[in-house]
Order: structure tokens, then sequence, then C-alpha cells
């Protein structure tokens, strides 16, 4: 696999070009990457553009970027076809957190990549062996779990799977460090390290909510003022996205146990489209103008 001067892999491709998905590419982008980003339709394609190419204007904004925004902009491209992967050394899977739509993803990115390309799955909590079992070739699969907002978090979790091939694994290490931030590897987990210990003290924080313990702010302040934690539970439960940690906590529930069990709250706030920041209205009120 060739690589830029910086040690990242010269062409990565990118699955889904949400707010996940752009940061990603975002992150190889300045890493001196070509980066090619596939989504189901036009529409979505060029959102993902815009996103992405906000982020890379913000970075050269804040001089945080090693090129100017027009040179960066010329490795980045969008596209409705998978078989736009075909010459990417790497590519990473970002679509929503239901196995069913990772599956069908992952499938079809390895049909069309070579034999030797790396597939990685940005997924929070399914597991790695469940993913690659349906692969053909398991050993060139992992999962690199990246923390939302990419461009600001420090953090990428890898998971190396049971048939994941060793060299991989420390090649994803240093594809990590080429990009700004900082690996962790951790066994094929429910959860993993990071959404198992984070799920579970998010929905405690909710279930206190739920029983009248506290508001949701001074629930909040307990955890970044008494435990330096960056942002609260619940702030950051809208952050993620409450549908999202709702699928989460339930996957989880169905293999570790009723402690993972999603609150009363959780689920009526999700049926009633108060999912967080990205519908204005979760725990807090945002406001994205």
């Amino acid at each position: 696999m060739s690589e830029t001067t910086t040690g990242a892999p010269s062409d990565v491709g990118v699955l889904g070009g949400g707010r996940m998905g752009a940061g990603i590419a975002h992150a190889f982008l300045l890493a001196g990457s070509r980066v090619t980003v596939v989504e189901r339709d036009a529409d979505a394609a060029a959102a993902a553009s815009t996103r992405v190419l906000d982020s890379v204007a913000a970075s050269v904004a804040r001089g945080t970027a090693d090129e100017g925004a027009d040179v960066i902009a010329a490795r980045f491209g969008t596209s409705t076809d998978v078989g736009s992967f075909a010459r990417c050394g790497l590519v990473v899977e970002a679509v929503p957190e239901q196995l069913e739509l990772k599956i069908d993803a992952l499938t079809r990115v390895e049909a069309v990549i070579g034999d030797d390309a790396a597939l990685a799955s940005n997924t929070s909590s399914i597991s790695i062996d469940e993913l690659a079992a349906l692969l053909d070739r398991p050993s060139r699969f992992l999962g690199m779990h990246f923390f939302n907002p990419v461009p600001a978090s420090t953090l990428v979790e890898i998971v190396r799977g049971a048939a994941t091939d060793a060299p991989l694994v420390d090649a994803s290490r240093e594809w990590v460090h080429a990009i700004g931030k900082t690996p962790i590897v951790v066994a094929d987990s429910p959860g993993f390290a990071s959404s198992r210990l984070g799920v579970v003290i998010g929905l405690e924080a909710i279930r206190m909510l739920e029983e009248g313990v506290a508001t949701a702010e001074d629930i909040d302040r307990a955890m970044t003022l008494g435990y330096k934690h960056p942002v609260g539970p619940l702030r950051l439960t809208d952050l993620v996205g409450l549908d999202v940690r709702l699928g989460i906590a339930e996957y989880l529930a169905a293999n570790l146990g009723e402690r993972f069990a999603p609150p009363a709250l959780m689920r009526r706030m999700v049926a009633e489209g108060r999912l967080g920041r990205k519908t204005g209205q979760g725990f807090y009120t945002w406001d994205e103008s």
C-alpha cells in the first residue's frame, strides 16, 4: 500500500458522508491522502461534499492545516458508486449503526477493493467478528472507531477481530498517528471499551433525570466539575444522538444484560423525535444558527 509523507494511506475511501464520515474524510485529507466519499444518491453526495469542504476551510482558517484549501480540495471527491473505491488502500465504512446496513455496506465495498486493501468499520458497538463472518477476507478487516466531532477528537479505538492480521493492526496504529490522533487497541467485545463505559454512564444519567434526582444541567456539572469530564453525559448523548445511543444500548442489553436496558425516558424522547442536537431538541435546546 502506498502512503503519504505523513504515513497515511495515499488513497482512502469513506462510505457514508454524514457527520462522522465527513469528519473521517477531513482527517485523512489533512494528512495528505486522496479521499473519496461515496453516498447513496447525488443529493447526499453534494451534502457530504459541503460538509467536508466547509470543515477543511475551517481548519485552514484556524491555521491547523499545512496546505491551502484549494490544494486539499483537489484531493477530494464524492461518488454514488462503490466502484470508486477500487484504487483505495483503506476504506472506512461510516453508515448508521444498524447491523443490516453495515453488513450490506461492507460486503459491497469488499467486492470492489483489492485483495490487499484494508476495510474498516466505524461501528461503536457492533461485534467486529460478527461482521467479519460475512466477509471473504476477514483478515483484512478491523474496527476503526472515531469519535464525534472527529476534527476535535484525539482518540481512535482500533478493534482487533479474531481473524484480523496482526500487521494490519500495526499499520492502523500508524495511520491513526499520521492523522494526528492517538490509537488504543481493544479486542472485539460488545461496546468495545469506549462505548461500553460511556453508554453505561449516559444511561444512569438518564435514569437520574427520569427519577427527578437533579436537573440535566446539574447532573452534567457533577461530571464536568467533579470528575473533570470535558462534557456531561446528557449533553454528550445529545451530541451523539439519542437514537444512536438507543441502538447501542439495545445491542449491549441483548449481549451483556439488563444493566444496559434503555430507560423509558430515552425511548419516549426518541419516539417523539427529540434526538438531540441534530433535531434541535434533546435534553437541551440546540440552536444551529
